[in-house]
């Protein structure tokens, strides 16, 4: 396969946000948002998605951080999208299972090209410090609309928040790098009876 890096900027009156990843990187990771928990969880997807990844965002945080996670996830989808190119040659379908201690989370993701993100995830809690744990559902429908794919995410057990939100991240990434790599029993040919996804 082609190398798959791509670097994307997103500019809007509410934020800057700018996303360089390389799908066959080495799960190395710069990431600073402005929102420490959000810059947390994305070095989890790199590492266990084995992605490098550069993120930067500057938002209206004196507002609250919702705008700079959402267009964080709308980035960070169009950069994927971009480093898959027509998806010759992928797997396509990827799916986990993390646990962290009493939590366990499962990420399922078909890069279909049709946007949809089923959600089935409560947390015992509102926050995890001074991050709003709504925004984690923000992030990921920001990524299926842009990237497009299809996303499951569920938690099926847990108790800390904490422990919760960052199984969500590292199955996410898992997944991700499931459905990203090379199937070569394909043989370059798009993993699609239509001919193309």
């Amino acid at each position: 396969m082609n190398t798959r890096k791509a670097q994307v900027s997103r500019d809007t009156r509410e934020t800057r946000i700018r996303v360089a990843i390389d799908l066959d990187g080495d799960g190395s990771a710069r990431i600073a948002t402005g929102v420490g928990f959000l810059d947390h969880m994305l070095e989890q997807v790199a590492r266990h998605g084995m992605i490098s990844m550069e993120i930067e965002a500057e938002g209206d945080l004196h507002i609250d951080a919702h705008h700079t996670v959402e267009d964080t996830g709308i980035t960070f989808g169009q950069a994927v999208a971009r480093a898959l190119g027509d998806k010759a040659g992928i797997r396509r379908y990827g799916h986990a299972y993390v646990p962290l201690d009493e939590a366990l989370s499962r990420v399922v993701i078909d890069f279909s090209g049709r946007p949809g993100l089923a959600w089935r995830v409560e947390f015992p809690r509102d926050r995890v410090g001074e991050f709003d744990l709504e925004l984690i559902r923000e992030f990921f429908q920001g990524f299926v609309n842009h990237v497009p794919a299809t996303l499951h995410v569920d938690n099926l057990q847990g108790e800390n928040a904490h422990h919760i939100a960052e199984t969500l991240f590292k199955a996410f990434g898992r997944a991700l790098r499931e459905a990203a790599s090379a199937d070569p029993r394909l043989g370059g040919a798009v993993p699609s009876t239509k001919g193309s996804l």
